[in-house]
């Protein structure tokens, strides 16, 4: 009775991280639940990076068995985006999945977590004011006019959510979607169409410059502080590329991380559910701005992969990286395989109407489709109403606006962080199949193998060895830009005997890469007796060894 109630605790204790909270973690449970994890024997380290400018901590867990440097690594990043609150659950409910349920993956990959790259950010999620922010705690002037922050957010309706801000004007270019008066679309001049509204974000001019909120109460945003196509004099982006605390952390961490050869970050960005595609003319500039064909190819297979482990399809996702971006820096600049997903989409709403229709008489029934515009908006307040959710929106409401002293203006609209984060309740099965398709990406990984291997005996004290050095994986062991990249290691194949005993071969080979299930065949002629061990590989594919007689 006693054992099986404490087996029945011990389950509790285990699972408790991910199953116990009924909302998205606060910055202090990160806290707590990262160094529960690294409490699991020695499979976990964990080390803060740095603190941010709001003192958050940017912690990192390494977990693995053995020599963990040696060993083939992936990645895990989550909150590159802080109002992207999901991304912070995916990556640590993977990294407790990993820790309580699937050890054996540790045995031959090394795994590197990142729970929240942005909880300056995120933590607006927790705030009184809650709005959709993207920069960290450092001051920053945004408008470059001299002045901080000067044109933050205002809550004019006093509800504690940033949400839009309308304007009844015949100078809108925004008008009433046609069968949801909740939400506005844009209205197609080139259709003729006219609108009725000026769109902001709910706020005050402040500054008098007419724009609105232009210079937040907020500093960079990691996702728009990285090398790749750095976004020059734009806000949230910083003065020059790696500038901040986070960003600088993380680089600096990675490039000692010779093992990692792919990346899973989980963000907007989007080249799992849609792979990316190769542009000729763009991958000719000096300056790369799209992915090679050989590495198309890689994308397109793991994308499939994807598809086969996480059903739900993607329903206009067209974000597939943006300037200055993690995700495309981890490909670009840092040579690795880099995959990024939502994790989440609000699944597309077919909205079928039958009416019916008198005609000579006679009654007629005609099925049409509904031809409203297609709308992100629209589409997620359809399956809201279907699933049921009733605090999604806020109604519009009539204020007075300073700005706007003679006309109407309403505050409104859907709340912050409902259309990029589902209701806590479904993040658990979310969770699960995305820490499957982690794990069998691992199981893909380069594996360097050798085979037939063979020693004949030549006479004169001279022995001739001889074996095949194989991949054996789906994936090469370096992505075509990799290969390019001076960071990633080449194969490195060593014969452990002096330089005057090998009379042919050397001692020392480099093999720039091997592709999927390619077959190298080796050959050395040694001279003398006992033993000769031989090594290939790198740390981001793995040692082979063996050890050979003469």
């Amino acid at each position: 009775m006693i054992k099986r109630f404490l087996f029945s605790l011990f389950i509790v204790v285990l699972y408790f991280p991910v199953n116990a909270q009924n909302n998205y973690a606060t910055n202090q449970q990160i806290t707590q639940r990262v160094q529960a994890l690294s409490k699991s024997g020695n499979i976990v380290t964990l080390n803060s990076l740095t603190k941010t400018a709001g003192g958050n901590d940017i912690w990192v867990l390494k977990i693995g068995k053995g020599n963990l440097n040696k060993k083939p690594a992936i990645a895990v990043v989550g909150g590159v985006e802080g109002f992207h609150v999901l991304s912070v659950e995916l990556a640590l409910q993977f990294a407790e999945r990993l820790v309580n349920q699937h050890q054996e993956a540790l045995e031959s990959t090394t795994f590197y977590v990142f729970p929240n790259m942005s909880p300056d950010a995120y933590s607006q999620y927790h705030s009184s004011l809650k709005y959709e922010r993207r920069g960290n705690a450092t001051k920053v002037d945004q408008d470059r006019d001299g002045g901080i922050s000067e044109d933050p957010y205002e809550d004019l309706n006093k509800d504690g959510f940033i949400s839009q801000m309308r304007v009844a004007s015949v100078m809108g270019n925004y008008k009433l979607h046609p069968t949801d008066a909740r939400v506005l679309v844009k209205a197609d001049r080139a259709k003729g169409e006219f609108g009725n509204y000026l769109v902001f974000s709910e706020g005050i001019d402040n500054d008098k410059d007419e724009k609105f909120n232009e210079d937040l109460e907020e500093g960079i945003a990691f996702n728009a502080n990285f090398t790749y196509k750095f976004p020059v004099f734009q806000p949230l982006a910083g003065d020059y590329p790696v500038s901040q605390k986070e960003t600088r952390a993380l680089v600096d961490y990675l490039f000692d991380q010779w093992n990692i050869f792919a990346f899973v970050t989980f963000s907007p960005a989007n080249n799992l559910s849609e792979p990316l595609k190769f542009n000729k003319e763009a991958a000719k500039k000096r300056v790369m701005t799209s992915i090679t064909k050989k590495d198309v190819a890689i994308n397109k297979m793991v994308s499939d992969l994807y598809h086969k482990t996480v059903s739900q399809k993607a329903f206009q996702q067209d974000n597939q990286g943006t300037d200055g971006d993690f995700f495309q820096w981890a490909y670009f600049h840092f040579g690795r395989l880099s995959f990024s997903t939502p994790g989440w989409w609000v699944p597309e709403i077919k909205d079928q109407k039958t009416t019916a229709k008198e005609e000579e008489g006679e009654n007629k029934k005609t099925e049409a489709k509904d031809k409203s515009p297609v709308s992100k908006e629209a589409n997620f307040m359809a399956w809201a109403d279907q699933q049921g959710l009733k605090d999604v929106f806020i109604p519009w409401t009539s204020i007075n606006h300073p700005d706007f002293p003679d006309q109407k203006v309403e505050v409104g609209g859907i709340k912050p962080f409902v259309m990029h984060n589902p209701p806590f309740k479904m993040v658990d099965s979310i969770a699960l199949t995305h820490t499957n398709f982690i794990l069998k990406l691992a199981e893909m990984q380069p594996k360097l193998e050798f085979h037939h291997i063979k020693t004949e005996k030549l006479g004169g004290g001279l022995t001739r060895i001889t074996a095949d050095l194989f991949n054996n994986s789906p994936l090469p062991t370096h992505s075509e830009l990799g290969e390019k990249s001076r960071w990633l290691q080449k194969i490195r194949i060593d014969i452990t005997k002096n330089k005057e005993e090998v009379i042919s071969g050397n001692t020392i080979n480099l093999l720039n890469k091997m592709d999927a299930f390619e077959t190298k065949t080796l050959s050395w002629i040694v001279k003398g007796s006992g033993n000769a061990t031989i090594k290939a590989g790198a740390p981001h594919c793995g040692i082979a060894t063996f050890n050979v007689k003469l």
